[in-house]
């Protein structure tokens, strides 16, 4: 008999999901060149409790040994290829395959505890008004455990003003309902890093981000391929705190409170330019903080 089931388009992959009613849960996994590490956290979710999710696997043109090592789990997971887009695009790539109401994220560096999905599920079925939640993690920095510092303690609750300085949410520890995913339009793929901070700034505007205060996630790093260890970061905080203050509908503490720190980013990153000869690209952001003085000074 004939298979009438609609498929979607897609890269590369030897198994999609297809359309219809699906999984409550859509697990995302991006990832490149990660095949030293990614069965564990492929395996982190395969052994949850909580079992009606399904889980993607978006590989974002992995030069390595991805795909052979994938092969293994058949239809456990869906895996699809991409050309190398950065993981903005691989994360959105996995959003418009899944199917769930529900959507949690994974890097393919770091480890969920088994019993991750099953309280996030259980705390949107006890509120049913929250949009998204994270929960606390554990740091295993190159193999061993070390402790956050204060600056990165997470805030539960409305988290736009304490996130400006630096990303208090992880991809990693997140789920969030899908139609807030899809009124933010996903990942901004204009920011080849610092993508998280965009996305989790902008939602924060909206709604609460609650804490789960339990430790279901091992957040792994230390490792050469992070993004988040890359030089340079914060002007990709800068760009997006522009787009903020441009786009957003802000209160005016808000603004102050944006405009300040792009301000404060500015005048930093400026000062490195100048050290290292960037002089043209110093200006460029001694004239950004300059374009937001309105934003602090002459909203009353």
């Amino acid at each position: 008999m004939q298979n009438n089931t609609p498929r979607i388009p897609v890269p590369h992959g030897w198994y999609v999901h297809p359309r219809g009613k699906g999984p409550r849960v859509s697990v995302i996994i991006p990832t490149y060149n990660r095949g030293w590490i990614l069965e564990e956290a492929v395996d982190s979710v395969l052994e949850q409790t909580y079992t009606d999710f399904e889980l993607i696997v978006v590989d974002d043109g992995s030069t390595d040994d991805t795909r052979a090592l994938l092969q293994p789990y058949g239809q456990r997971i869906a895996y699809v290829h991409q050309d190398n887009q950065g993981v903005s695009a691989a994360r959105n790539t996995g959003l418009r395959l899944a199917r769930g109401e529900l959507i949690a994220l994974l890097d393919s560096d770091d480890l969920w505890k088994p019993a991750k999905l099953a309280r996030q599920v259980a705390f949107f079925d006890a509120h049913p008004d929250a949009q998204i939640c994270q929960t606390e993690e554990v740091w295993i920095r190159r193999g061993r455990r070390v402790n956050p510092k204060n600056r990165h303690r997470k805030p539960s609750g409305w988290i736009f003003e304490p996130s400006l300085a630096l990303c208090l949410v992880s991809p990693s520890a997140v789920m969030l309902r899908r139609g807030l995913m899809d009124a933010m339009g996903g990942f901004d793929v204009s920011l080849p890093a610092c993508e998280d901070y965009d996305l989790w700034l902008r939602i924060s505007l909206r709604c609460p981000i609650h804490l789960i205060e339990e430790a279901l996630v091992l957040k792994r790093g230390g490792h050469a391929d992070q993004l988040s260890a890359a030089a340079g970061l914060d002007r990709y905080r800068i760009q997006s705190l522009d787009k903020i203050l441009t786009n957003e509908n802000l209160t005016r503490q808000q603004s102050r409170a944006a405009a300040a720190m792009l301000q404060a980013k500015c005048r930093i990153y400026a000062s490195g330019c100048r050290k290292r000869g960037r002089t043209q690209e110093a200006q460029i952001y001694e004239a950004l903080a300059v374009k937001h003085d309105s934003d602090v000074y002459n909203l009353d």
